[in-house]
């Protein structure tokens, strides 16, 4: 793209806002949701884009979308490191009142205790399991990652990716087969995986 504008930013901020909005929500930290909500972060995200015209400018293969997740994710990042890592007051420390239930007794201290706790061979294993497909995605062309980041971690559907990729439906699928096709490949070159 070639002198990408603020006027672009902001149409393809409005166009991409409901997805956009969608990841914000699930990404930003429940903690951080007693400070501020997703529409701040939002916010701030324009902002942070509208800083960075030149990265939008710059290698016109990978979406616009794409792009702007980046951006966001990149400052729910800040936000979280701002707000959870400062030395000032701690958002980990903050507590709501107790809730009270319809019959006016006190919530227990245990109602928000997940019932089931991951033991730590199996977080150990999981954390090598994302550290492999982490790699694996790293080595792939920008373009896979994008589809299978909006199909995967986005929760998009094949209309939506081919709506945020400017291509048919057809041409997203088959996009997304040959991502899948390539990761399978790339799991394999850098880890234990193996066809069967």
């Amino acid at each position: 793209m070639d002198g990408f504008s603020q006027v672009n930013l902001a149409a393809a901020f409005a166009e991409n806002r409901q997805r956009l909005l969608a990841i914000a929500e699930r990404r930003l930290n429940p903690i951080l949701l007693k400070r501020l909500n997703a529409e701040d972060v939002l916010s701030e995200a324009y902002v942070n884009a509208a800083k960075r015209l030149d990265y939008f400018a710059a290698h016109g293969d990978v979406p616009v979308y794409y792009k702007l997740r980046t951006i966001l994710l990149q400052t729910i990042a800040d936000i979280e490191r701002r707000n959870l890592q400062a030395q000032g007051r701690d958002a980990y420390r903050e507590v709501e009142s107790p809730k009270l239930d319809d019959q006016s007794k006190e919530a227990s201290p245990f109602d928000d205790i997940p019932a089931d706790i991951t033991s730590p061979a199996s977080h150990v294993d999981r954390n090598e399991r994302h550290a492999l497909l982490r790699r694996a995605l790293a080595a792939m062309p920008e373009n896979d990652r994008a589809i299978l980041v909006m199909r995967h971690f986005d929760g998009f559907g094949n209309s939506e990716c081919s709506a945020a990729l400017g291509i048919t439906e057809k041409a997203a699928s088959i996009r997304y087969v040959r991502a899948l096709e390539r990761l399978q490949q790339k799991l394999v070159e850098v880890s234990c995986f193996r066809k069967n």
